[in-house]
Parts: C-alpha cells; structure tokens; sequence
C-alpha cells in the first residue's frame, strides 16, 4: 500500500482518537535518527501463506496455524508465546510498548523487527533503538514516510503486521490469536481493536481475500471509505 492510499484513513484514525499528527511526526523523526535503510526483499512473501499472530489468550491453542505458516508475523508478545511452543517468527511488529527485550533479542540473532513511531512512544524509541541491531529494524510510521521510516498501512501491531504482508507479496493470509472480542482489554483497547477489524476487513476487499478471522461480524463492522 502506498501512502496516498492510506493517509485518509490515517486522518480518520486521528480524528477517532484524539492523535496529533504533529507527534506523530516528531516521533517517526527520532526513529529516522537512529534507523537506517532496510531492504524489503528480506521479507519477500510471494506466494506464500504468512500467518499474522495476534496477542490474545487464544494464541496459545492456535498455534499450530502459525506453525504450519510458510512465514509468520507476530505483533508484541505474541513472540513470546509462540517462542515457548519453539515457532520462530520472520518478522516482530512492536510499538515497544510490551516487551522491549525480546525484539532486542531478535534483531541480535538477526530476525527483523518492525519498530513503529507514534506521538507517545518517542521516550521508549530513545531508550530501546540504540540498544538494537539496526541492521535488522524496520523502521515504520503512520505518519508521511521519510528517510529510512515507511509507512504500508495499519494501525495496531497486529493489522499492521497484515498490511505489511500484503505489502511484501502474501498470497494468504491467517490470524491465530485474535480474538476482537477479549473482555479483559481496557475500553481503549478495545476501540483500537474495532478499528483493526475496520482495516482488516478494508485489506481483505482490497486483497479479494476473506480472512476466517472476521467470519460472523462483517455486517457489523462499519466500513473504511
């Protein structure tokens, strides 16, 4: 996805919540200091089934999804999880938010990792960036991409995980450990997850593809325009 077709959406996303793009901006701009070019073709997926691995409870008993994935894309914790089942994911999706440690982990061992700006992590980006290997970071925004910083579409970690996906080619696409509905999440939480199931079922039209993940609601899921 290009910036231009998201940048609308974006707009609304910030408007919903409240978001300063302005924060945004400075945000993706402290990344751009500390990251450099990453080559997309590391994360080439034509052709293949990518699981995108969410961080709901119910990850735990679906992770065979993910095991029988040619690649998976796990958002946050979610790499922990499947970690102590011993599946190994291509690519972290983090905000830094959760577990700052593991994606340094991985990107010592050599696994990508997608680290995202927004106007309220600048602080966390600052501490945990430079401690990383950078030669295995993606930088992202949702803001204008710049510099090393891009920006594919999503929002959450885990609808993210999806567009970036898509960017890199996925012919499929499955979602072990998502669960819209959890009634452990914060009201704020809970939000965010309504608006990952509006872009998911946005990706998933622009894709020609049904995610079994939105299977039962996507008469009720208001539409991205």
């Amino acid at each position: 996805m290009e910036y231009d077709d998201w940048q609308p959406v974006y707009d609304d996303v910030c408007a919903a919540f409240g978001y300063e793009q302005a924060a945004d901006r400075r945000a993706r701009d402290v990344l751009a200091a500390h990251a450099e070019p990453f080559d997309m073709a590391r994360l080439d997926c034509t052709g293949q089934t990518v699981a995108i691995a969410g961080g709901a409870p119910t990850l735990a008993d679906e992770r065979e999804v993910a095991a029988a994935a040619d690649r998976v894309f796990a958002a946050s914790t979610a790499v922990d999880v499947l970690a102590d089942a011993g599946i190994e994911v291509d690519l972290m999706v983090t905000d830094l938010d959760k577990n700052p440690e593991t994606a340094r982990r991985l990107t010592a061992q050599g696994t990508p990792v997608a680290v995202h700006a927004h106007g309220d992590n600048i602080a966390a980006i600052r501490e945990h960036v430079p401690t990383y290997d950078t030669t295995h970071v993606l930088a992202t925004t949702q803001a204008a991409p710049t510099g090393p910083v891009v920006d594919h579409g999503g929002f959450t970690d885990g609808d993210r995980a999806a567009f970036l996906a898509d960017h890199c080619g996925a012919a499929a696409l499955r979602f072990p450990g998502w669960a819209f509905d959890d009634p452990t999440v914060t009201d704020e939480k809970r939000r965010k997850l309504a608006w990952a199931a509006r872009l998911l079922r946005w990706l998933e039209t622009r894709r020609g593809e049904a995610f079994g993940v939105l299977d039962g609601r996507r008469a009720a899921i208001d539409a991205v325009t």
